[in-house]
């Protein structure tokens, strides 16, 4: 195969991907209605759930689409309509679902948090339990905004001790962040395919407690392309998925699946540590500073303190960085003003090293060190 120009992508995905991945979209053109397609999509949906959980218990409902899509296909299609959800907002994506579920007119309950310290626990359970009418609790697993990791485990007891279904958006925390759905009482989780499990983008996917989503069948549909009960029954009875999906996407996905299952979740995670030990040490000798303490840090992502001189452009330096093939993000949270590195995808630490002699060169550019 012909080597593909690699950039170096430390957005927060799409991540960095292998050729094999890419090349795998090169594909003779097939009607996605065959059953060779099929059972690719089978494959896909059985091996994504055997991350997270056994194929017993759970199944993996696939959409065409973006992450987002498959956190409102959860949230509109599975509260009932008497039902209430209590949303913990600690970060951007939080407070997206809180916009879905106004959009939907769902009753919500908010619990806000800050964005670069732990949830308070003592806090969240007695809101619940002077809440009353509570049927849902949904989560960020790991706010990319930040990089906090949330306390998954701790929030999934709560919702067992008080009989409430717990909805996690693990959009960049699966794949790469051990998960065990049935000991953490997870009964929703959304991902996509394009960030930890390094595929391509276009392809969310909800991985759920088939008997607690086959009690949602009798909930009227909120809406059409995105309910999550109707995709997964007709996909359980075709082999198919009701609306056309993207064909080229899911043999890249199920390419990045198998170099997942290669690597495995505690190996790409091990990778993933190096690289952002490698970061942090790096950001340090050069005097930024970063938001998450090391002990909330999900290993992931990090939020860095821009330079404090007037010299400093966040656009100037993302342009200096790409002429020199690495793609780097802003961000802003509370009141810094930030840039985020993400250190997923189809990368080490050497490409990290890499990143922080660029970086050491603007930052002696700007006069910010000597």
């Amino acid at each position: 195969m012909k080597p593909i120009t690699r950039n170096i992508l430390l957005n927060p995905g799409p991540a960095t991907t292998t050729d094999t991945v890419k090349w795998a979209q090169a594909i003779p053109d097939i009607c996605p209605r065959e059953q060779e397609f099929g059972d690719l999509m089978e494959f896909c949906s059985t091996e994504i759930t055997k991350f997270v959980g056994n194929t017993a218990d759970h199944a993996t409902v696939l959409f065409g689409g973006s992450g987002t899509a498959t956190v409102e296909a959860i949230l509109s299609s599975v509260i009932p309509e008497n039902g209430k959800v209590l949303i913990i907002d600690n970060g951007a994506y939080g407070k997206r679902m809180r916009q879905i579920t106004n959009v939907y007119k769902i009753e919500t309950v908010a619990f806000e948090s800050s964005s670069i310290e732990p949830i308070d626990l003592n806090a969240l359970e007695s809101l619940i339990k002077n809440t009353d009418g509570l049927t849902h609790l949904a989560m960020i697993h790991h706010e990319t905004t930040t990089g906090l990791l949330n306390d998954i485990t701790a929030v999934g007891a709560i919702c067992e001790r008080h009989n409430i279904s717990f909805i996690v958006d693990s959009m960049s925390g699966f794949a790469a962040i051990p998960v065990d759905m049935e000991a953490m009482h997870i009964d929703y989780l959304a991902a996509s395919s394009n960030k930890n499990i390094q595929g391509m983008a276009g392809i969310g996917f909800a991985i759920c407690n088939k008997k607690v989503l086959e009690s949602t069948a009798s909930i009227p549909m909120r809406n059409l392309y995105l309910n999550l009960y109707a995709q997964y029954a007709y996909f359980e009875k075709t082999h198919q998925t009701r609306f056309t999906p993207p064909v080229q996407t899911f043999y890249a996905l199920k390419q990045a699946i198998i170099e997942t299952q290669e690597e495995t979740i505690e190996g790409r995670y091990a990778r993933y540590s190096k690289s952002w030990e490698t970061l942090i040490s790096g950001l340090e000798s050069l005097g930024l500073e970063y938001l998450i303490d090391k002990k909330y840090h999900s290993k992931i992502i990090t939020s860095i303190i821009e330079p404090n001189t007037d010299a400093y452009d966040f656009n100037e330096m993302h342009d200096y960085f790409f002429e020199r093939g690495f793609t780097i993000y802003p961000g802003k949270v509370n009141d810094y003003d930030t840039f985020r590195i993400s250190n997923i995808g189809q990368i080490d630490y050497k490409d990290i090293e890499a990143f922080l002699e660029v970086l050491k060169s603007y930052l002696v550019k700007i006069k910010f060190i000597q």
